[in-house]
């Protein structure tokens, strides 16, 4: 790797670590999305200088062009200054966890640092790729062959994620509730009308408004 190159993965190294922990320490929700965006550009980067040409392109276009975008929808629904309510308890336990977690990720570092195989003196470190390498064509030539089952099961997994969510978004229809064996058992899952005004069911229903 020449010095350029080499300048160029640091910077954008660099950069991906900087996104990441503006993610994780912004208070402020847009610029945790910014530093999201900053990271997922320095990983498009970083994929440009493997010439992995076709996952930059995707990079950039499911998680920066999508992901993001996603995310400040939700910001701009839920405004800029929405904070989440502080709780202390459970920050002892939090901490530990933490501190665990900071330790198990540096010894597995350090281990795989201690035990990678040492380059023999006049040998390239780095095996020799075709010219092909990181475009549509062999990435796709390797995903529907060595990686064709893997794909499918992801695919698979993916669809019950949904429809698990479509089933447990759903909640109670108005026929379900009026079709109930009970005004009990018809008034259990619908939330409490508050004089502010509580939060509308699927259903649209408020148990002073079902009354």
């Amino acid at each position: 790797m020449t010095a350029l190159g080499q300048a160029y993965f640091y910077v954008c190294a660099t950069l991906a670590l900087a996104g990441a922990l503006g993610v994780v320490v912004a208070k402020n929700p847009i610029r945790g999305a910014m530093g999201l965006l900053l990271m997922i550009l320095s990983i498009a980067g970083l994929f440009l200088a493997l010439n992995a040409q076709f996952l930059a392109a995707i990079q950039l276009i499911v998680y920066a062009g999508a992901i993001v975008v996603l995310f400040l929808f939700v910001i701009m629904l839920l405004g800029p200054s929405a904070k989440t309510p502080s709780d202390n308890r459970g920050r002892v336990p939090r901490t530990i966890g933490a501190v665990v977690f900071a330790a198990v990720g540096l010894g597995a570092m350090g281990l795989l640092v201690r035990t990678a195989p040492k380059t023999p003196e006049g040998a390239k470190a780095l095996v020799e790729v075709t010219n092909d390498f990181g475009s549509v064509d062999a990435f796709g030539r390797t995903l529907f062959t060595e990686g064709i089952v893997p794909f499918e099961l992801s695919s698979a997994l993916l669809m019950v994620a949904i429809i698990g969510a479509v089933a447990v978004a759903r909640g109670r229809t108005k026929a379900e509730i009026a079709l109930a064996k009970s005004p009990a058992e018809a008034l259990r899952d619908v939330p409490v009308a508050s004089p502010e005004g509580a939060p509308r069911t699927p259903g649209g229903i408020t148990r002073e408004a079902h009354q």
